[in-house]
């Protein structure tokens, strides 16, 4: 089976911008990640310029299915696109992949 190509840093960053700016446009989703990061409110607009936050931002996703498929269902991309853009900005080795 072929493999799906590797998004580009930049396109991996764009795509954990709209994954953000998905969580933070209803407040339910908000208050989760909120919760599940430890993150600040206040400090999430600083957060956003590190590339090691936005990977994080796509863990989260990955890490709850039902916000993953929202998400990608939004956004009109397939959900492996997400797990895709984690491992270009979160630097998982192929040799880690299950």
């Amino acid at each position: 089976m072929k493999k799906s190509p590797q998004p580009s840093h930049e396109t991996a960053e764009m795509l954990a911008i709209q994954a953000l700016a998905f969580i933070a446009e209803e407040p339910n989703r908000l208050g989760f990640f909120i919760a599940a990061t430890g993150i600040a409110p206040d400090q999430i607009r600083d957060a956003a310029r590190a590339p090691d936050f936005l990977a994080g931002v796509l863990e989260h996703m990955l890490a709850y299915e039902n916000l993953l498929v929202e998400f990608a269902y939004s956004a009109r991309i397939d959900p492996a696109e997400i797990a895709r853009a984690h491992r270009v900005l979160g630097k998982v080795w192929e040799r880690d992949l299950p």
